[in-house]
C-alpha cells in the first residue's frame, strides 16, 4: 500500500488559501447571479405595471415619430429604447385611434391635450382619419384642447377639430398647399456618367421612372399629378373650413395674399394665425399647462403640475393582457405596409411570401371569419404583388370575405393586391391607381470606356450574355423586353377587368398608369366605398354576420414576437426593469450590444434590379406618387 505524501505546512496554508479564494469567488458571483434573477422576477412579476387612473384626468397625447400603420422595429427593441427615455421613432396610427375613441366613454378622461409638434410623417388619408376621431370625441361631450409650438399643415389638419387651438407666440403656422418635386437624373447618368437607362413601359402617365430618363416630368406627368393634388387639397381646405368655421375661400385668399399679410404683422407668424383665425390664442407651453391645472385636477408630482396620463400609459389601462378564454369569432387585420418585394421581408414591409403567410394564417385559422387588408404601398414587383393577390382570391374561396381598407396609398402593385375583396374601401383622400407597368434596364459600356475598361467575348448564341450591363442593349432584346412588359400589363388590366365586372377596355380608359384620389377612383369605379379601418371592420363583421360590435373581437395577424422579445419586453416596460436600464451602465452595455436591432429597409431600386431565373426583365407596378 503506497502512502500518498503528506504537504508540508507551508503548502497546506497556501493550498487551503486558494481553496478559500475559489469558494469565495463562487459564492460572490453565485450571490450575484441570485440577485440579478431575483430582480429580473420582481420586475416581471410587479403587477400592474401602470399608475392608477383617477377621475378628472387629462389625457395627453404627444406622439413623437413617424405616423405608421405598423411599427418597423421589434418589441424589445422598442421596449429597450422607452426605458433608456428615448423615444422609437414611430407612432402606430391604430393606437392613436383606439386612444381618441376610449377616451369618448371613458369617465376617468375629463378632457384631451394634443401636443402634435413631434407627429410627422403619414399622408393626408390617415390623417384625416385621425381629424375624424378627435371629431368624435368633441362631440362626446369631452373637450379637446390643440396647442403647439410649432406647427405644420398636416400636423394642423387634426389639431383644427380640437375645441381650442393654441401656438406658442414665438412659434408659427402656415398653410401652404400641395407640393410634389423630384429630382431627374438624366443628364448625370447619361451625360456625365456615360449610364445608359432603357425604360420599358405601358402606359403614358406611368411616370415612375422619368426621373432615370428625363430631365424634367413629362406633359402627362404634372397633368395627372395635379389632378388629384387639386383634389386632395380642395377637401383639405373644406375640412379645415368647417372645423374652424372660416370660409375656404378666405383661406384661399389668405394664401394667396401671404406676402402682404405677413408684412402686415411684421413678420409675426404667430400673430398671423391668430388674425386668420386658424388659432384661437397665444399660450406658452406653462400657460396652457396653467389653463389644464384650472380645469382639470392639480397634481404637483406630474409634468406640468396637473393630473395626467400619456398616450403609451392610457393604451396600457384600455389594452390589458388578451384572455385565451375568449373565443368570440375574430375580424382579422392584415397590414400591407411599404413597398412590395419577394420573398420574406421584415415589419413595415410586404414580402410576397412573407404578406401571403400572414393571409394564409388568417385562412388556416378556425376563429377568424373574416379578414380586412389594410393597404398603404406604392407597390413593387408584379410577381410578389401576385403571390398575395392569390392568398385573398384563396381567403374568399375558404369562405372567408375580404375587406381591402386602403391608408394613404394604394397605387400600383398596392392596387394589384387589393383589386379581388370583396369590398374596397378608401378615404377621399387615398391615392390609388397607377395601373401600369415599367422595367428598368441601366447599361454602362460608355462609363467603363471613360476609366479604359472594354467588354469583350463570345457566346453561343444572341441572347447569351444580352442582359449584361457591361454591353450595348441590343435593340432585339429591347423588342423582348417590351414585349413581356406588354404582357404584364395585360394581365394587370385583365385581373382589374374580372375582378371588378368591367371590361378591359373600361380599366384600360382609367389605367396607363393615371394616379386618382380616392374620390375620383370611386367615380371611375376603381373602389367600392369611402370609409376608413373601422368602416371597413364594421363590412367585414357584416359579410360573415358576426352580429354587433361586442359581439366579434378585432385581431391583428403579424410576425409573432420571439420567446426572447417578449421576456425582454415585459423586463423592459416594467417600472424596476426600466429604472435598472437607465441607472445600469452596464445593463446599458450589454442590452446596446445583445438587443435586436430595427431591420434596415431594402432600397427598392436595388432590389429591383436583381436578376430572376427565367425572367430578362423583373415587371414593376411601382408608383413614386406619395406626398
Amino acid at each position: 500500500m503506497n502512502d500518498t505524501p503528506r504537504r508540508g505546512p507551508i503548502a497546506r496554508f497556501f493550498v487551503g488559501l486558494w481553496d478559500a479564494m475559489n469558494f469565495t469567488r463562487r459564492l460572490v458571483f453565485n450571490l450575484l447571479f441570485f440577485a440579478l434573477l431575483l430582480l429580473i422576477l420582481a420586475a416581471i412579476g410587479a403587477g400592474d405595471r401602470t399608475q392608477p387612473l383617477l377621475n378628472d384626468t387629462t389625457l395627453v397625447i404627444a406622439p413623437e415619430g413617424a405616423l405608421v400603420e405598423q411599427y418597423t422595429s421589434d418589441p424589445a427593441s422598442r421596449a429597450f429604447a422607452r426605458a433608456m427615455g428615448s423615444d422609437a421613432g414611430e407612432v402606430q396610427l391604430r393606437d392613436l385611434l383606439q386612444a381618441l375613441d376610449a377616451a369618448a366613454d371613458d369617465d376617468r378622461i375629463d378632457r384631451v391635450l394634443l401636443r402634435l409638434d413631434g407627429l410627422g410623417g403619414g399622408g393626408m388619408a390617415s390623417r384625416r382619419e385621425l381629424a375624424a376621431a378627435v371629431a368624435r370625441l368633441r362631440e362626446s361631450g369631452k373637450q379637446v384642447v390643440a396647442a403647439s409650438e410649432m406647427m405644420g399643415q398636416g400636423q394642423y389638419l387634426i389639431a383644427a377639430q380640437a375645441d381650442e387651438v393654441y401656438l406658442d407666440p414665438m412659434g408659427g403656422l402656415l398653410l401652404e398647399g400641395l407640393d410634389r418635386y423630384r429630382q431627374y437624373y438624366r443628364e448625370g447618368l447619361e451625360d456625365k456618367l456615360g449610364v445608359d437607362v432603357h425604360l420599358f413601359k405601358v402606359g403614358e402617365y406611368k411616370s415612375a421612372a422619368e426621373p432615370y430618363v428625363l430631365d424634367a416630368a413629362s406633359p402627362e406627368s404634372k397633368e395627372a399629378d395635379l389632378y388629384w393634388m387639386n383634389d386632395l387639397w380642395s377637401r383639405y381646405l373644406g375640412d379645415v373650413a368647417v372645423a374652424r368655421d372660416v370660409p375656404a375661400a378666405q383661406l384661399v385668399a389668405n394664401i394667396q395674399q401671404l406676402p402682404e399679410q405677413i408684412e402686415a404683422v411684421g413678420g409675426d407668424l404667430a400673430q398671423l394665425a391668430l388674425r386668420q383665425k386658424l388659432v384661437d390664442g397665444l399660450k406658452t407651453r406653462e400657460q396652457v399647462d396653467e389653463l389644464m391645472i384650472e380645469r382639470g385636477a392639480a397634481d404637483e408630482d406630474a409634468e406640468g403640475g396637473f393630473r395626467q396620463v400619456s398616450l403609451e400609459g392610457y393604451l396600457a389601462h384600455i389594452n390589458g393582457e388578451p384572455s385565451p378564454a375568449d373565443r368570440r369569432p375574430q375580424v382579422a387585420v392584415v397590414v400591407a405596409e411599404g413597398a412590395i418585394t419577394g420573398g420574406e421581408q421584415p415589419r413595415g414591409t410586404i414580402g410576397g411570401e412573407s404578406t401571403a403567410a400572414l393571409l394564409r394564417e388568417a385562412r388556416d385559422d378556425e376563429q377568424v371569419k373574416s379578414v380586412v387588408l389594410r393597404v398603404d404601398s406604392p407597390g413593387g414587383e408584379v410577381f410578389a404583388s401576385e403571390q398575395i393577390r392569390r392568398e385573398v382570391v384563396a381567403l374568399k374561396a375558404a369562405g372567408k370575405p375580404v375587406v381591402v381598407s386602403m391608408g394613404d396609398l394604394a397605387a400600383s402593385g398596392g392596387y394589384w393586391i387589393s383589386m379581388n375583396a370583396d369590398r374596397i374601401y378608401a378615404d377621399p383622400s387615398t391615392i390609388t391607381g397607377s395601373i401600369g407597368i415599367f422595367g428598368l434596364i441601366p447599361t454602362i459600356p460608355r462609363t467603363l470606356e471613360k476609366i479604359g475598361v472594354h467588354t469583350d467575348g463570345v457566346s453561343t448564341t444572341p441572347l447569351a450574355g444580352a442582359f449584361d450591363i457591361t454591353r450595348p442593349l441590343d435593340p432585339a432584346v429591347g423588342d423582348i423586353i417590351q414585349s413581356v412588359i406588354e404582357k404584364g400589363y395585360r394581365d394587370f388590366t385583365g385581373r382589374v377587368a374580372q375582378a371588378r365586372d368591367r371590361s378591359v377596355s373600361q380599366v384600360d380608359a382609367v389605367a396607363r398608369g393615371r394616379v386618382w384620389s380616392g374620390a375620383q377612383a370611386l367615380e371611375r369605379g376603381l373602389v367600392d366605398e369611402l370609409g376608413g379601418l373601422q368602416a371597413s371592420i364594421a363590412d367585414a363583421a357584416r359579410r360573415a354576420e358576426l352580429g354587433e360590435e361586442g359581439d366579434y373581437a378585432v385581431r391583428y395577424v403579424e410576425k409573432v414576437a420571439t420567446p426572447f422579445e417578449r421576456f425582454f419586453t415585459g423586463f423592459a416596460e416594467s417600472r424596476i426593469g426600466g429604472a435598472w436600464l437607465r441607472e445600469s451602465d452596464f445593463a446599458r452595455g450589454l442590452l446596446a450590444r445583445f438587443a435586436p436591432q430595427m431591420a434596415d429597409d431594402l432600397r427598392f431600386l436595388e432590389s429591383a434590379l436583381q436578376p430572376v431565373p427565367g425572367k430578362p426583365v423583373k415587371a414593376l407596378a411601382y408608383c413614386f406618387c406619395g406626398l
